[in-house]
């Protein structure tokens, strides 16, 4: 069983405030873009490549809790939270103070040289709050995709087999392996092949745009079928070192299976030896109101990843599983030389204690439910928006030009994303279609933050609607 994390606060409550002094109001954005933006984003376009796309021509200068403020004094609520990096908010007090204190005593030495206290203490702590009533190990490293390749290679190496099964619609990083893994072709594999082999994918259960074009509800079961047809056509299950999985689809839209699905993949994997992977670097750290998504599930997966929230913005990774498996490797087959950074764990630690101590799980919850009511009623007033769904905090809809047929609509989602931002939010999109509004806001985010950034939402939300279609071909 996972080590318990308290909460300190009911789910009705407001967030804590991530610094003292108060946050400024939401004011009507009326000068976008500014000089200094318009300056940066010159340079921007000189100097970085085309292929590093960004959501939004906006420049920060200081941010705390859940609100930025750009170059030119603009503020704005962040409800994309650098793409479900800071759950525990900007520049959270703790996590500051703790970077502070481990940079004035040291900011590296490389885990393979001198390893780390920091590193050993955060190692610890990770296998005391993640899923598995067993020994436990943890390897730290930089990336989401870092992360991911050393799972495979682990897995690899406990079970002297080749293949991987990965899901259809799922995002796992921009590494070769990692893009390989990866269920979507533009833009994430896209002219980058040769990928790596024997990777074989799967249908992830997203019946709302049914990869089996099934409307009678037996789409969340097709999956299954689909797995054990491969193991008879294209890979024999002895060949299987592992099955990858996100326990809510990230980039592929907030997608949540079916509550059998990942209790049914563990026992595919426990029938044939396979190592079960939870790929929880967007789901993790709290976003579903649950420290790790698949902890809904009861399901205790032998390996874990993990990135983005676990250092509030620190580049670090992990994973984490059953001791056998992480010990396969032989001495020197895995490592990092940045890899569990002093710095970076310390900032780590920090997360873990305020998870522990302010609450954020219920507050997950309660931003949860409170966005799910407002979406549902946006769904019954606005034919665009055609499905809402989420789990905790892990929030999204998806919108679409024809309800009937579920046409994506790409270019409204787009011009949403506009419309916000000249109201003072942002907010980032997703899914196969391009379609899909997600939210990532802090959970810190207040009651009256979050009231107001949902208000946004409805009122861009009302402006794009109140438009015709054909305006927004050719837009993404």
């Amino acid at each position: 069983m996972a080590t318990t994390v308290k909460a300190g606060r009911p789910a009705s409550a407001s967030a804590p405030k991530s610094k003292e002094t108060t946050a400024p109001k939401r004011t009507r954005q009326t000068q976008q873009p500014g000089p200094k933006t318009r300056a940066l984003q010159a340079e921007r376009e000189r100097y970085l490549p085309r292929g590093l796309a960004t959501y939004h021509p906006v420049y920060p200068a200081t941010a705390s809790g859940a609100r930025v403020v750009d170059v030119d004094g603009n503020t704005y609520l962040d409800f994309a939270g650098g793409i479900g990096v800071m759950n525990v908010g900007h520049s959270h007090p703790a996590v500051v103070t703790a970077i502070h204190a481990q940079a004035d005593a040291y900011t590296h030495t490389c885990a393979q040289v001198l390893t780390p206290p920091p590193y050993i203490e955060l190692a610890k702590r990770l296998t005391e709050i993640t899923p598995g009533a067993f020994p436990k190990k943890t390897l730290l490293i930089n990336s989401g995709a870092e992360a991911i390749e050393n799972a495979i290679k682990i897995a690899r190496a406990y079970t002297k087999r080749p293949a991987v099964i990965a899901f259809e619609n799922s995002f796992h990083g921009r590494t070769n392996m990692a893009m390989g893994l990866t269920g979507k072709v533009r833009p994430y594999r896209q002219n980058f092949g040769p990928l790596a082999a024997d990777i074989h994918a799967i249908p992830y259960p997203y019946c709302y745009q049914c990869g089996f074009n099934r409307r009678d509800g037996t789409c969340c079961h097709s999956w299954e079928v689909a797995i054990e047809r491969a193991f008879l056509s294209r890979i024999a299950p002895e060949q299987v070192a592992a099955i990858l999985v996100e326990p809510v689809q990230g980039e592929g839209g907030f997608v949540v299976p079916p509550a059998d699905f990942l209790p049914s993949l563990r026992r595919i994997c426990d029938q044939h030896g396979i190592v079960l992977i939870a790929d929880e670097v967007q789901s993790g750290f709290g976003r579903t109101g649950k420290l790790f998504a698949v902890e809904h599930s009861g399901v205790e997966p032998d390996l874990i990843v993990m990135a983005k929230s676990l250092a509030a913005g620190m580049p670090l990774a992990a994973v984490v599983g059953r001791a056998e498996i992480m010990d396969a490797p032989l001495p020197g087959g895995v490592g990092s030389t940045y890899g569990g950074n002093p710095i970076a764990c310390a900032a780590a630690l920090a997360v873990v204690d305020i998870f522990a101590h302010e609450g954020l799980l219920e507050r997950a919850q309660h931003i949860g439910e409170t966005t799910l009511a407002r979406m549902r009623g946006w769904q019954e007033r606005f034919p665009l928006v055609g499905d809402v769904r989420g789990l905790g905090a892990m929030v999204a809809m998806e919108l679409v030009r024809d309800r009937e047929k579920r046409t994506p609509a790409s270019g409204e989602a787009a011009a949403l994303l506009a419309e916000a931002r000249s109201r003072g939010l942002i907010l980032i999109k997703a899914g196969l279609y391009d379609n899909v509004i997600r939210l990532l806001m802090p959970l810190v985010t207040t009651d009256e933050e979050l009231a107001d950034g949902l208000d946004i939402m409805e009122e861009s939300l009302a402006a794009v609607s109140a438009q015709p279609a054909e305006a927004f071909n050719g837009a993404h």
